[in-house]
């Protein structure tokens, strides 16, 4: 017989307090496939995964955001640090998904029906936050207040970006008043002011505040560019070019959005060094 000392507590009132905290039971019976092809489950599953890891990353490019208002940078490269290790993870979730043959994917496409992954609110939230603004993309969920009214409050908030170069400006950096009181609800537009800023960060000290977000902000940049494109792959190996979901562009859409740099001018300033 175990030692009294050694055996966990197992009796419990009520559920357990795991089950109090992580609420494990609610999320393994949210899923409901609609097809019987055993592949739905997978799919389905994965998709909430992806969709609990932008909940994660919302809040930390937020955490980051407040920081960077406060000028409390140490916050805010933990927060933009910690989402790094959480979009590795993110991107990860592609891989049940990423080798899926056409007659797999459409086994169980029809339970789709008009669903898309575009129609995220979580997603859009995250997209928002860096600076990918578009009043269009709270249209398809006018249906749901809740999700609405968070989705128009991200759109009129300054995205982690804008909140990034209200710092440089705080910092010294010569960042100019059209960027810095620029419309937040529309979508970030590359600066030649900015890239220069940019530029001056990168050939002095690297330690400096500002050079270390810099690092930050690129390394969040250059996965959410991975996740774009591992998004794009996935889907060109299941359904090649053929309409997306929901009506829409599938590839073609896809392949615009690989295309754009997130933090334009981060990249770009890096020929001027």
């Amino acid at each position: 017989m175990q030692d009294s000392d050694e055996t966990p507590n197992l009796d419990f009132a009520g559920t357990t307090p795991y089950e109090d905290y992580v609420k494990a039971d609610v999320l393994t019976h949210l899923q409901h496939p609609l097809s019987d092809d055993p592949g739905e489950m997978v799919f389905l599953v994965t998709t909430q995964v992806m969709e609990l890891w932008f909940t994660v990353i919302v809040h930390e490019w937020q955490t980051a955001a407040q920081a960077l208002r406060e000028d409390d940078l140490r916050t805010a490269l933990d927060a933009l640090r910690r989402s790094t290790y959480e979009l590795q993870s993110l991107n990860a979730s592609w891989e049940p998904l990423a080798h899926l043959t056409p007659g797999q994917f459409n086994s169980y496409r029809a339970a789709l029906g008009e669903g898309s992954g575009f129609q995220s609110a979580m997603y859009r939230r995250m997209e928002f936050l860096l600076g990918e603004k578009s009043a269009s993309m709270l249209v398809p969920h006018r249906g749901a207040p809740r999700v609405h009214d968070e989705l128009e409050k991200a759109l009129h908030e300054p995205s982690l970006y804008d909140e990034v170069l209200r710092f440089l400006a705080r910092q010294g950096e010569d960042i100019p008043d059209a960027v810095l009181n620029r419309d937040v609800q529309e979508r970030y537009e590359p600066s030649p002011e900015v890239e220069a800023a940019w530029a001056r960060v990168y050939s002095g000290d690297p330690e400096a505040p500002a050079a270390r977000l810099g690092e930050a902000l690129t390394e969040v940049a250059e996965l959410v560019w991975r996740w774009r494109n591992d998004h794009l792959v996935a889907t060109r190996r299941s359904m090649g070019s053929k309409v997306g979901t929901g009506g829409s562009a599938g590839v073609a859409w896809l392949e615009k959005r690989a295309t754009k740099n997130v933090f334009p001018e981060l990249w770009t300033a890096r020929s001027h060094v």
